[in-house]
């Protein structure tokens, strides 16, 4: 399974995401940003590559929709709502991950 986590800057809630999820044997994580100055900017490659598209708020999936309409035809896309309010592997987001990432992904 590949999931492509998705936030604004790539600096705190997307790499926690690959970071935990990247320990499942069934899963492969990247993060990426919808920011242009993001650590990993989201791109049409990173989104074709996906399985699953997991963004952190509305605005990430507005943005994304608008920009890779082509490559998001047949891709799952789906908003955790978590808001842009933790560090990085703050333990609190990491809970907040594992309890919403489920819903959308089966991970065993």
């Amino acid at each position: 399974m590949k999931l492509l986590f998705v936030c604004s800057e790539n600096k705190l809630r997307s790499p926690t995401a690959e970071t935990v999820f990247s320990e499942y044997d069934n899963v492969e994580a990247i993060a990426a940003g919808t920011n242009k100055d993001a650590f990993t900017p989201i791109s049409g490659d990173l989104i074709e590559w996906a399985d699953i598209i997991l963004v952190m708020e509305q605005s990430h999936r507005t943005k994304i929709a608008k920009k890779f309409r082509k490559q998001l035809k047949d891709k799952k896309l789906a908003v955790l709502e978590i808001p842009d309010n933790y560090k990085y592997m703050q333990p609190e987001l990491i809970s907040l991950l594992k309890a919403k990432v489920p819903k959308y992904v089966r991970l065993d």
